[in-house]
């Protein structure tokens, strides 16, 4: 490797994938690497993967195929829940030097000295179970709003999913460290931080914390740090969204009226078959505390379509479910067959082409939703965090620049280089 050595990263999947990546790049950076875009020619390329769907798993083998397009003498590497799942199958990939499992993504820089391009794809990983240890990760820089990652792994075992194979048991940060790093955010300039985690409403767990903490008595805290005005929460399981969390975020002036939940379908028969840990009538429920009394306040749903045995009628059962309930937009999956997972003994198969019919179909769905959504809000003067500008050579002033109010609704307009990162007052 030069003596001047620069590195490129590209991340795939979710926003606590995004928050590692932004660790792992200021850690590399302390180490005297020089960070470039993903297009740009570097010395290092990594991909921080993810293993949620099939797609996934190939975007990433698309990703390593330009790379050696691009530049063939540049080393490889590839980490995170891809590689911690399939890392014999990834080191076969032509091009790829260095897998970096779950518990040596942070050991990154030690790895990557010891590599020669050339020789045989080096493996770094180790059996998930032996995984306890929670490494603190936000993203800064990257762009306006930062991810902050306070819990990772899950102790859930939905059916159809690989999540605990690829992050291991659930564990969390300390509220205090926590805090802390909050406080780091807000001294460089941040406004707002989502809260990330693969079951946030799992907070608590961890060898290191002595006292038993939980997800209310953290938002307590980060409600109280100074110069954070905004926080988002990114996902939290309905059996796991309380009522005193609903009632918290509905006084907070900076918890946002946001939500996130996931109830992957609609039809108590399918539920039970996902393994979820609640059914129909309690996601609907939540719905309801929730806009009692915040009836201005965004909420996204998760939702799996083509799931083993999904007959039409379970299908229209979530599809009618999910009309009747007063939600802002859908995050629509298709579901996609996942090794080692309990849904592969599950039939009958549901052929492809009606899975992406469904998924259609609630995209579609989803559209009409936040529509409505935005239309009940037309007039009202709400709070905007502007982000970025996109470049627009058609238009004077450099293009447009977006940003989101409390409530999740996006707002575009001309670029101004005075409101970039500035909360504005905003007549929707």
């Amino acid at each position: 490797m030069s003596e001047i050595r620069t590195v490129a990263f590209h991340t795939l999947g979710c926003k606590l994938n995004f928050s590692e990546t932004s660790s792992l790049s200021r850690m590399l950076e302390a180490e005297g690497f020089q960070k470039r875009e993903f297009d740009d020619l570097a010395d290092v390329y990594v991909i921080n993967s993810c293993s949620v769907t099939e797609n996934a798993d190939k975007e990433c083998r698309q990703l390593v195929r330009r790379i050696q397009h691009k530049s063939p003498e540049s080393f490889v590497v590839i980490t995170g829940c891809y590689a911690q799942l399939k890392p014999k199958e990834i080191s076969e990939i032509p091009g790829v030097d260095l897998v970096l499992g779950a518990a040596e993504k942070f050991n990154f820089t030690k790895h990557i000295k010891e590599l020669t391009k050339g020789d045989p794809a080096k493996i770094c990983s180790c059996d998930i179970g032996d995984i306890s240890d929670f490494h603190s990760s936000y993203s800064i820089n990257d762009r306006t709003r930062s991810f902050l990652k306070v819990q990772d792994g899950c102790d859930y075992n939905c059916s159809f999913c690989t999540i605990p194979l690829a992050r291991g048991k659930s564990r969390s940060d300390s509220i205090n460290k926590a805090v802390k790093n909050a406080e780091h955010l807000s001294s460089q300039g941040i406004k707002e931080i989502v809260l990330t985690g693969v079951n946030l409403g799992d907070f608590g767990k961890s060898a290191s914390v002595e006292k038993n903490e939980n997800f209310f008595e953290l938002i307590k805290e980060l409600d109280n740090v100074q110069g954070i005005q905004r926080y988002r929460i990114s996902s939290i399981e309905p059996n796991l969204l309380t009522n005193p969390i609903i009632e918290f975020v509905a006084q907070s002036k900076k918890f946002l009226p946001h939500f996130h939940i996931p109830l992957q379908s609609g039809s108590n028969r399918i539920l039970g078959l996902m393994r979820r840990r609640y059914q129909r009538e309690l996601f609907a429920d939540r719905i309801h505390s929730i806009k009692t009394l915040m009836p201005h306040c965004a909420i996204g749903v998760d939702v799996i379509v083509g799931f083993p045995s999904e007959s039409n009628e379970d299908f229209k059962e979530t599809y009618d479910f999910l009309h009747s309930l007063d939600i802002s937009y859908l995050h629509v999956f298709t579901y996609s067959e996942r090794d080692h997972t309990h849904a592969l003994s599950i039939g009958p198969s549901v052929p492809m082409s009606v899975r992406y019919e469904r998924n259609k179909t609630l995209r579609n769905l989803s559209y009409m939703k936040m529509q409505y959504f935005t239309q009940q809000h037309e007039g009202q003067t709400r709070k905007v965090l502007f982000e970025a500008h996109h470049k627009i050579s058609s238009l004077p002033g450099g293009g447009m620049m977006e940003g989101y109010t409390d409530n999740y609704i996006k707002i575009s307009t001309p670029f101004r280089k005075d409101w970039v990162n500035q909360i504005v007052n905003w007549k929707i």
